[in-house]
């Protein structure tokens, strides 16, 4: 009796485990490759995904290069995430050409893959999760004319042109200012990696470099900052509008040093990318893009319940 009753436990144990380690083998694996780990963008990204996750009874893992410029250690962690077979992958490339025979790898593996705040030059992702880019920055040089009365001197700190948010974001303000601001000159585009303390450098070598400079747009968080820190160092009164959001950004804004920014719905965009993944993978057709959104933000309306709603810290 004793022997059929220590057997049924370990029966009924033996079976548990087996229906555990089954429902975990019926969560898809979903590995997320970001652009960066270390601003708090893609800290809210990943707590959107994170919760997107859980609902969807899905797996995931979320990693990026500790800054923007390796392009080659995302190369690897896209890599190493493709070795582990997953069910689906999401990423958001450094460089919009680099990652692409790795994607096609993907793809003929019957991987869907799902893009993220920067999409690549090829149709193999399923659908991109991001901000319209153009849109966005065209509107900060709106705020930007409005700003220095619609003419002067203008420089723009970019965090890279390799990216798809990089590119559509300088391009969506140098274009915005041509058509309809003209009495506006661009004196200088430079690229600071997204890296705060370089971005710092290059805003103050602008300043020096351009005595009548009236304004600066940083394109990214790390950009912002660093333009942000540049300009006070500098010592100089100028106006600077910002991308993204995070503590410094909504400090600087407070105390005036920037007049304004652009935030995306970074929390949106990690939702996004675990519901398309989760969606592909069920057979359902995705749209090629997926718009996220984003605001202008200021002094004026950072308490605005919708506003805030999409800051972070």
């Amino acid at each position: 009796m004793l022997n059929r009753k220590l057997f049924g436990v370990v029966v009924g144990v033996g079976a548990l485990v087996g229906v555990t380690n089954l429902a975990r083998a019926e969560e898809p694996y979903i590995p997320l490759i970001s652009k960066g780990f270390q601003h708090q963008f893609w800290q809210a990204v990943k707590s959107g995904a994170e919760q997107a996750a859980k609902e969807q009874k899905a797996r995931i893992t979320f990693e990026g290069p500790e800054t923007e410029a390796m392009v080659d250690k995302q190369i690897d962690m896209l890599s190493a995430a493709l070795a582990k077979k997953p069910q689906a992958l999401g990423i958001a490339a450094l460089d919009s050409k680099a990652a692409i025979p790795l994607l096609r790898r993907a793809q003929a593996a019957k991987i869907p893959v799902i893009a993220f705040d920067s999409g690549v030059d090829s149709d193999i992702p399923l659908t991109t999760c991001a901000t319209d880019n153009l849109a966005a920055a065209a509107l900060a040089a709106d705020k930007m004319a409005a700003a220095i009365g619609d003419s002067g001197e203008v420089g723009l700190v970019v965090h890279d042109q390799t990216s798809r948010t990089g590119v559509d974001r300088r391009d969506g303000f140098l274009n915005e200012m041509k058509a309809k601001h003209p009495n506006i000159k661009i004196v200088s585009v430079q690229y600071g990696g997204g890296d705060h303390l370089k971005s710092a450098e290059i805003a103050k070598a602008m300043i020096q470099a351009n005595p009548n400079l009236k304004g600066i747009f940083g394109s990214n968080e790390g950009s912002a900052e660093g333009a942000a820190i540049g300009v006070k160092e500098s010592g100089k009164k100028l106006v600077l509008i910002g991308y993204d959001s995070g503590k410094e950004q909504k400090d600087d804004i407070n105390s005036g040093l920037m007049l304004g920014a652009i935030t995306q719905n970074p929390v949106g965009i990690g939702k996004c990318v675990v519901d398309s993944a989760m969606k592909a993978l069920k057979g359902e057709k995705l749209p090629k893009k997926v718009d996220t959104g984003f605001y202008w933000y200021d002094k004026s309306n950072m308490s605005d319940p919708k506003i805030a709603a999409v800051l972070y810290d």
